[in-house]
């Protein structure tokens, strides 16, 4: 979401006469787009803006601001604990930056600039996109969250939740297609809950299914994902969706964040491990292969050893693809802030790497599957490493490399998988004749 908004921020920011410039040397001004899910990231950022204003204590003529959840968080202390910021901007108040940034470089000097109201309508204001190429792009369907997961500091910054109309969204994409882009992945906190309180049910499918449905028909999109949804958005519906729209990828996130009731309970997370496991069976069933994601939170506040070995069983049982794995911090003002930290960092530290080492053998074991095959893939860009080197993903979102001397960048080729890491997979491009040969077998077998 913050990559998203940072995209259409710089965008805007071009057309007010702003230039991006890739070294902070040659800067102006350096906005710091924040989050503030964890402490660890409000800690960073909260480091490098103090760096940033030394810097301009030494001389340099640098304008600092802090955009963002850290920012409509912390609100005006922000301003307090980093002496020397010219901006302060909250979630809603971003496409304003540029008139805001315009203020701060017409005035000699003063306090920051402070804006973190509320704004109706604001959640429409993320639809630029850069003028340059992209083969997969993030398209935001809404902003907020109504969930009160104790853990979470989202409602509190991102504000109730709030969609974007299913016109504006399929328009957004038309036009990323008619720029070349093959994929989008819609984005919001709680994609799932997308429309509930504007849109009605059509036909039992839910205003999400009916946005996908939309997008699916855009000429030019091949490929849709999204992020993030929730468990309890999975209904018959959503699960048909896989089944029946070819363009809908095989790859569900589908955070979890423990396999134990107890302290799934004490989250405010309103399903079980059971229930968990079924929507897995339910999607398996839909499309055999599909790729499934989570994330996971250790160290919650009274996770036993007994807890933490619910979550090593879930975790055995579905056999993640990937997962994002995080030690509990407390955030001040979420739901749950009371509640004491009481399970020791090497606790934590300890639990954190033993699911990394299942979710490095998983990978592996899954990314080796798929070396013999055939695969398509869009390509995305070039490689970072090595001379002629491209990546791309497959349709379960693997990562992709392969060597070819011409500019492939948006295309969508056919590749042989002949190695396999935890991280990547590795071949070589499937020649025409091959792919003929290949489209006759399936075709027979058909």
């Amino acid at each position: 979401m913050n990559e998203r908004d940072s995209e259409a921020l710089a965008v805007m920011l071009a057309r007010a006469g702003y230039s991006v410039v890739y070294d902070e040397d040659d800067a102006d001004a350096v906005l710091l787009n924040t989050c503030a899910v964890r402490e660890l990231a409000e800690r960073k950022a909260i480091g490098k803006a103090g760096h940033l204003i030394a810097r301009r204590k030494a001389g340099k003529a640098l304008r600092v601001g802090v955009l963002g959840c850290m920012a409509q968080n912390r609100g005006p202390a922000l301003a307090g604990s980093i002496p020397g910021l010219d901006l302060v901007v909250g979630t809603q108040q971003l496409h304003h930056v540029p008139e805001l940034l315009d203020r701060v470089f017409e005035r000699e000097e003063g306090g920051p600039i402070v804006a973190l109201e509320e704004e109706e309508g604001s959640q429409n204001a993320i639809s630029e996109h850069p003028a340059q190429f992209q083969a997969a792009a993030f398209v935001s369907i809404m902003q907020g969250c109504n969930m009160r997961c104790s853990y979470c500091i989202v409602p509190r910054t991102r504000g109730k939740e709030r969609c974007r109309p299913i016109e504006h969204i399929v328009q957004e994409c038309r036009e990323l297609a008619a720029r070349g882009t093959k994929e989008v992945t819609l984005l919001g906190q709680i994609v799932t809950s997308y429309g509930r309180r504007e849109i009605p049910f059509v036909d039992g499918k839910s205003p999400f299914v009916q946005l996908v449905e939309a997008v699916a028909k855009v000429d030019g999109i091949e490929r849709i994902r999204f992020t993030s949804p929730h468990p309890r958005g999975f209904k018959e519906d959503l699960v048909d969706a896989f089944r029946c729209i070819p363009k809908l990828m095989p790859c569900v996130h589908l955070p979890v964040q423990s396999g134990s009731d107890a302290v799934l309970r004490a989250m405010n997370r309103p399903y079980s491990a059971a229930k968990y496991l079924e929507i897995v069976d339910a999607l398996r069933e839909a499309v055999p292969g599909i790729c499934i994601t989570t994330d996971v939170i250790v160290g919650f506040p009274n996770e036993s050893e007994e807890d933490f070995a619910r979550t090593v069983e879930l975790f055995e049982k579905v056999r993640f693809d990937m997962a994002y794995v995080f030690k509990y911090s407390p955030r001040p003002g979420a739901p749950g802030d009371a509640l004491p930290d009481n399970v020791y960092e090497e606790e934590k530290e300890e639990r954190n790497q033993r699911l990394l080492d299942l979710l490095a053998q998983y990978s592996l074991e899954r990314n080796q599957t798929y070396v013999g095959t055939v695969q398509e893939i869009l390509v995305e860009g070039r490689a970072r490493r090595g001379e002629n080197r491209w990546m791309g993903r497959n349709p379960t979102g693997r990562k992709v490399i392969f060597p070819s001397e011409a500019n492939l960048a948006g295309q969508l080729v056919s590749v042989r998988i002949d190695s396999a890491s935890v991280t990547a997979l590795e071949g070589e491009l499937v020649s025409a004749l091959e792919e003929q040969t290949l489209t006759l077998v399936r075709v027979e077998q058909l």
